[in-house]
């Protein structure tokens, strides 16, 4: 499976949250709202998720092996760190 686009929409504020991206594998396959986020430790990406009713939150999408999230993280960063993100900032509120 190939990340064939990669997609980042900085988000206004001071907070953590840094951008939000749009990844598409093999021209065929779109996962939204997956996020770049400030860590202790230096930057990570958290894949899209949402809240239980135990008040928790699951991934809906996320890869199986350790080995790919790694490529995924240092794929999505790079993008990010050579500043190549759309014009169109987004507030953290809107997604």
């Amino acid at each position: 499976m190939k990340i064939t686009d990669i997609r980042i929409r900085k988000v206004v504020g001071e907070g953590k949250l840094k951008a939000y991206v749009t990844i598409t594998f093999d021209d065929c396959f779109v996962v939204h709202n997956v996020k770049i986020i400030e860590g202790k430790t230096g930057m990570f990406i958290a894949m899209p998720s949402r809240k239980t009713r135990a008040d928790e939150y699951k991934d809906v999408a996320h890869p199986i092996s350790p080995e790919f999230r790694n490529e995924l993280q240092e794929k999505i960063l790079a993008e990010y760190e050579a500043g190549h993100v759309e014009e169109q900032e987004v507030a953290a509120e809107e997604v």
